[in-house]
């Protein structure tokens, strides 16, 4: 099997939303290097080159003149304590800049292909309920944002318009997201289960969420919801024990659910709490090759 869909695809002109992301830079990295050309879209009067952008306002049609795709990353991060206000920024974050390209691509002729960032959140607290692209969406504050993030490509289908939503899992990367921020305490032998242990962890090594949204842009036939993670989930004890074992660091300190709900609030518990056990059943059907399908693997990549 190989990662990507064609190796042979003409170059082409990708315009990324969110390039300086964790994401978004390595996959600009990894277009440029096969020979495509990145074109971040940028907020007006900032000092990179691009295309200019108000996620808040619209995008003219002829911003996208010789674009051939579109990989929307941008968003509000979701790490904080949500207060309201952050959590009405999140979700104004995904819907309007969603729209807001989306009608923009609808009304280009040609129209680019679309790639839109979405999130396993979609699926909300699930136990050990294995879910697929089918399963039904979730409860909770970022299922429904999820949802909202996805409906808000309707100019595209409008007029018809695939488009595809990559539900990423937890990115891992020790250049930003959920790891890097677990690495110090963990080598201060301070890690330990979070909760019960028992909530399933659905992630993903950096290099592979790359090369999944690369077989977006290379397989027109790819639309619709595809769940970017490893085909191994792992349980909250487990993946503590991996990443204690790859530090040669105990992990024998426990966070009470109850001390995660009182620090945490709403964030915590959605986040830290809550189990969703996704495989990628699209991406597996297509050929597509985890380079990195265990964990123990993908963390002692990541942390040689």
């Amino acid at each position: 099997m190989t990662q990507t869909a064609a190796t042979d695809c003409p170059p082409r002109r990708i315009a990324i939303s969110g390039a300086g992301g964790l994401i978004g830079h390595r996959l600009s990295q990894v277009l440029e290097a096969r020979g495509d050309t990145v074109v971040p879209l940028v907020r007006p009067g900032s000092r990179r080159q691009g295309i200019a952008w108000d996620p808040e306002g619209s995008l003219e049609p002829s911003a996208l003149d010789g674009i051939d795709a579109v990989v929307h990353l941008a968003g509000e991060s979701i790490a904080g304590y949500w207060s309201e206000a952050k959590k009405k920024r999140i979700a104004d974050s995904r819907r309007w800049g969603t729209w807001s390209i989306a009608g923009a691509v609808a009304a280009s002729e040609p129209a680019p292909r679309l790639i839109c960032a979405s999130a396993i959140g979609f699926y909300g607290d699930r136990g050990d309920t294995v879910l697929d692209e089918s399963a039904e969406p979730g409860k909770g504050f970022l299922a429904s944002v999820c949802e909202l993030w996805e409906d808000a490509v309707e100019p595209m289908k409008e007029k018809g318009l695939p488009t595809t939503h990559l539900r990423f899992g937890v990115v891992l990367s020790t250049d930003g997201g959920a790891l890097a921020q677990m690495l110090t305490p963990f080598k201060l032998g301070l890690g330990g289960r979070v909760g019960s242990g028992r909530q399933w962890m659905s992630w993903i090594h950096l290099e592979d969420a790359v090369a999944a949204i690369c077989l977006a842009l290379d397989d027109a036939d790819l639309n619709g919801p595809i769940n970017v993670v490893a085909p191994n989930p792992a349980r909250n004890r487990d993946f503590t024990q991996s990443l204690g074992e790859a530090l040669h660091r105990p992990t024998w300190i426990p966070v009470p659910s109850i001390a995660v709900k009182t620090a945490l609030g709403e964030m915590g518990k959605e986040l830290l709490l809550a189990s969703t056990r996704v495989e990628p059943k699209r991406l597996s059907e297509s050929g597509f090759g985890f380079k990195f399908p265990n964990l123990d693997d993908a963390l002692a990549d990541l942390l040689a």
